[in-house]
């Protein structure tokens, strides 16, 4: 049984339909240096983040405190834009993601259902206990999959905050929600 430590990225300094990978505002490069200081007490254990220059800015703070290197890992990417969204450009992001927040996983082309399955296999994998700094709709697919939830978005996870679950025979299990944001993502 692993203990596995899902964080939401720290603030950054563009929305998900201005830029498609931008790093951290100012206040999210200061919130991150606080995230690392509340959960140096944990490790040192492995870190793995998601490709995104928001997630690998989030975690280098702790790395740093740990001594160690962040392992990047595509399965903890943001959901992936269907290509016919993707051609109409990067504003038509944000319009699709929150017209599917509303929706079931179950509902989804096979390209999102697919990345769903994938994230949660490699979580279900993890054999020890890790930090992984990733994204919103990762947190959501997590937490659907621990509560048996199809839901697309079950709650809207506040940046820096982190969900706690536990790698167990049957699946994952939650051991503790992180912090809910006080303003409407999608």
């Amino acid at each position: 049984m692993a203990r596995l430590y899902l964080v939401r990225h720290a603030k950054a300094a563009a929305r998900f339909d201005e830029d498609p990978d931008p790093g951290l505002s100012e206040e999210g490069k200061e919130a991150a240096v606080e995230l690392a200081l509340d959960l140096e007490k944990i490790g040192p254990c492995p870190i793995l983040t998601s490709p995104l220059e928001r997630a690998r800015e989030s975690a280098l703070p702790l790395a740093n405190r740990w001594g160690i290197q962040p392992e990047v890992s595509a399965a903890f990417s943001e959901i992936p834009t269907p290509p016919e969204i993707a051609q109409q450009g990067i504003k038509a992001r944000g319009p699709w993601l929150k017209e599917i927040a509303g929706q079931r996983f179950g509902t989804q082309p096979s390209l999102i259902r697919a990345w769903r399955e994938g994230l949660i296999g490699m979580l279900k994998s993890t054999r020890s206990d890790t930090v992984i700094f990733t994204h919103f709709m990762v947190i959501n697919a997590a937490l659907g999959a621990a509560t048996n939830d199809d839901r697309v978005v079950i709650m809207q996870p506040d940046y820096c905050s982190y969900f706690v679950f536990e790698t167990t025979s049957r699946g994952l299990s939650l051991v503790s929600r992180g912090a809910e944001a006080t303003t409407t993502v999608l």
